[in-house]
């Protein structure tokens, strides 16, 4: 029997093996398994604000690599989105909830980057208390948000009734948005909200989170006839300029001094005018379009109310992912 060696061995064969061999560690990968483990650790603090309990969320993302995790988190009660923050570049991040009376069940959920895999924080149980005051809850869902440059996306914003067995009158709540990064904006369909006497079922508010893509064309405003505005403002005032000279040199010297004063005065409310940047962006347009900076962003939602004496606002956060 001939022994088999790598000199005798045919080379489509080898280059066989040799893949089988590679994919095996893949294959022995269990399934969604593309990056390093990680773990979510959530705290929590609560305090009590006119009734409301308002809690206070630490949440901190370690790889198993030690390098810190980035991305969106979403805080979750009991399987249900309500608010969602970014994580910073050490893997932290902090998040503050208004919570309706009763037992709650909080999670964090990682949602993991391109080298960090998910992971879901333990469940940590509070229990809120119950006034009397007529108040508010605030959510969203769901807590995360990527887009891509030019693309836009929605939200829901939930306003939730507390104590509203003791309202005597509607509560009006109005909507806002903050942090958002350049070349972004946030409209709420509708912008205020109203909470009816005995009411306990949300009212919602749709949040459109669009973004900006980045262009290189310079878009062109109607033209007057084909003047050239630049050249205009240059020679007209030079040509008034050397009329005036002229004028001047035929008259008084009082009369001189004071045409040359007018002209000069003229001569500079063209130029200021006619090479004005308002004047350029009127005739030719706007300069090309920036693109929303990407990155991660905590976005902070507040909700307003006041009864014409005191006001109360209730704020939640949103993660929001900006690609190229």
């Amino acid at each position: 029997m001939r022994r088999l060696t790598g000199r005798g061995l045919r080379p489509e064969l080898v280059a066989a093996g040799l893949g089988i061999a590679l994919a095996l560690p893949a294959l022995a990968l269990p399934a969604g398994q593309t990056g390093v483990a990680t773990e979510t650790t959530l705290n929590t603090e609560l305090r009590d604000q006119n009734g409301l309990t308002q809690a206070t969320l630490s949440i901190s993302v370690a790889g198993k690599d030690g390098l810190p995790a980035a991305g969106a988190v979403v805080i979750e009660d009991r399987g249900e989105p309500v608010a969602g923050v970014a994580l910073d570049a050490d893997g932290h991040a902090t998040a503050a909830l208004s919570l309706n009376p009763g037992d709650h069940q909080l999670t964090a959920a990682y949602a993991g980057d391109a080298t960090h895999e998910a992971s879901v924080s333990r469940s940590a149980a509070v229990s809120a208390a119950t006034g009397g005051t007529p108040d508010f809850s605030i959510s969203v869902a769901p807590g995360s948000l990527s887009l891509q440059q030019g693309q836009s996306g929605t939200i829901a914003v939930s306003i939730t009734p507390v104590n509203g067995a003791s309202l005597t009158a509607p509560m009006f709540v109005s909507l806002s948005c903050a942090g958002l990064p350049d070349q972004s904006t946030c409209t709420f369909t509708p912008t205020n909200l109203q909470v009816l006497p005995n009411a306990t079922a949300a009212v919602n508010s749709s949040m459109v989170i669009a973004t900006v893509a980045g262009s290189n064309t310079r878009l062109s405003a109607p033209q007057m006839g084909r003047s050239n505005a630049a050249t205009w403002c240059l020679l007209l005032p030079g040509a008034l300029g050397l009329a005036g000279l002229a004028f001047g040199a035929r008259r008084k010297a009082w009369l001189s001094r004071l045409s040359l004063l007018g002209l000069l005065a003229l001569i500079t409310v063209l130029g200021t005018v006619g090479c004005s940047p308002l004047y350029d962006y009127r005739n030719h347009g706007p300069p090309h379009n920036l693109p929303t900076p990407a990155g991660s962003y905590t976005l902070h939602v507040t909700a307003q109310s006041s009864n014409g004496v005191t006001a109360v606002a209730h704020t939640t956060s949103l993660a929001l992912t900006v690609t190229q």
